[in-house]
């Protein structure tokens, strides 16, 4: 059983998190610019096991898609394509970053670091994938 790899698009930075190989636990990975992230993913797919990758899926309040989808549907085509053998799943992203910062000020990250707009990215895409996890684990039982 391969990893879960997660991804936040954001048109300047995209933050990435995969999980364990037995798919438990959920851990941030990088934030790379956007337009290397598919040559990053390229380099890490032929290092790593990844079954299936998670695309953050932009939805506003009413459901409907945010302009930033604009972007995730050529995306995840491009990677159906590339990587015939993964399941790209587009997943609902709604509060990501809201719950990013919520969790760096709850951990008791200082004042600077929260203004790091790379960690915010990376702990968005650990968010989307454990609520991917916990959805999947739910869905089986």
């Amino acid at each position: 059983m391969g990893r879960i790899l997660a991804i936040d698009y954001g048109t300047r930075r995209t933050g990435l998190a995969v999980s364990d190989p037995l798919r438990i636990i959920a851990g941030a990975l990088a934030t790379v610019e956007t337009k290397q992230l598919e040559r990053y993913l390229a380099d890490y797919f032929a290092e790593n096991d990844v079954d299936i990758i998670v695309l953050g899926k932009p939805t506003q309040m009413n459901g409907t898609p945010s302009q930033t989808m604009r972007y995730i549907e050529p995306l995840a085509g491009r990677l159906r394509h590339a990587y015939p053998d993964k399941e790209v799943v587009l997943y609902d992203e709604r509060f990501t970053s809201v719950l990013a910062h919520r969790t760096m000020l709850e951990s008791g990250i200082g004042r600077e670091a929260r203004r790091d707009k790379a960690l915010v990215d990376r702990i968005s895409a650990t968010i989307i994938l454990q609520s991917y996890m916990e959805s999947e684990a739910m869905r089986r039982r």
